[in-house]
């Protein structure tokens, strides 16, 4: 007896929690990473070409503004955008 007894007392001392059927990401946060991807994926479009075809040949279009500025930023704030995405802060309408 006093072992059943013992374990009701555990029972009503464990806290209940309340189910809750929210998203961990809003819609808003996930249109947000979707915005990140796409502005990393275009920071690496952006860095693509300047080779040339003939290997002895130097091409100096690989060191051209795009490749070497713009392309690094705009990844850059592609990730900085996938940070606000997922550590954003949600207000609660609460």
């Amino acid at each position: 007896m006093a072992k059943t007894a013992n374990t009701q007392e555990r029972k009503q001392v464990r806290p209940q929690t309340p189910a809750t059927d929210k998203m961990p990401m809003t819609a808003k946060g996930l249109r947000l990473l979707i915005v990140g991807l796409v502005v990393i994926i275009s920071g690496f479009i952006l860095m693509i070409g300047g080779g040339s075809d003939n290997p002895e040949v130097f091409n100096y279009a690989m060191f051209d503004f795009r490749r070497l500025y713009a392309a690094p930023i705009v990844i850059i704030a592609g990730i900085i955008i996938e940070i606000v995405a997922i550590m954003g802060c949600r207000r609660s309408k609460e």
